[in-house]
């Protein structure tokens, strides 16, 4: 492959394919400049090194992973936009692991590079927006994002392991998870008084 085409997103693109196949963790700049067909001297011109194609990795994960949600959740509210922005996650994080264990990753991101990247701020804003369709207001909206987060996260993640032995099908207890979740955000409880948050 001729380095002349070379950029800092076919870099972050090849990076983002190695970590899909052999995990976010393993992804070295040898083994990108090896699939591109280039010396690892020629990636330094396009990313500082490891970590900052790391950051591009994440931030390209979090754009590619917003856009499947809002595409998913777009003219829907209530159980709908639940349902499909949850379906998106868990899609996104079944068909792109190591991209999605990027987004998950705490990463020292180069300030301007994040600034220019849209996707984590439009995440939250449609996770915020999704939920404000349930009535929901400060802190109880932030306490439902990580309700939500911690929950589309930890079934992602334990699929991806394994950790789903049972014979009972995991899209089957998906579904009611799911079920579930749109219970406790319609009948969320409210903050106490004075709650200093």
């Amino acid at each position: 492959m001729a380095r002349a085409g070379l950029t800092a997103e076919r870099v972050t693109r090849a990076g983002a394919e190695l970590a899909d196949e052999i995990g976010f963790d393993q992804v070295t700049m040898a083994q990108v400049a090896r699939r591109l067909g280039v010396k690892d001297a020629s990636l330094y011109t396009h990313v500082r090194g490891l970590d900052d194609l790391r950051g591009r990795i994440a931030l390209l994960a979090a754009d590619e992973k917003t856009i499947r949600i809002a595409e998913a959740t777009a003219g829907l509210a209530g159980r709908a936009a639940l349902v499909a922005f949850a379906d998106a996650w868990r899609e996104y994080a079944s068909r792109h692991p190591g991209r999605y264990t990027a987004t998950q990753t705490p990463l020292d991101i180069d300030p301007e590079l994040a600034a220019n990247a849209p996707g984590p701020r439009r995440a939250v804003e449609l996770t915020y927006g999704m939920l404000r369709g349930y009535g929901l207001t400060e802190p109880d909206l932030t306490d439902a994002v990580r309700l939500l987060r911690s929950t589309f996260h930890g079934f992602a993640a334990l699929e991806a392991a394994g950790g789903f032995q049972h014979g009972r099908p995991p899209r089957d207890s998906w579904v009611r998870v799911l079920d579930a979740l749109h219970t406790a955000l319609e009948h969320w409880p409210t903050s106490p008084e004075g709650d200093p948050s």
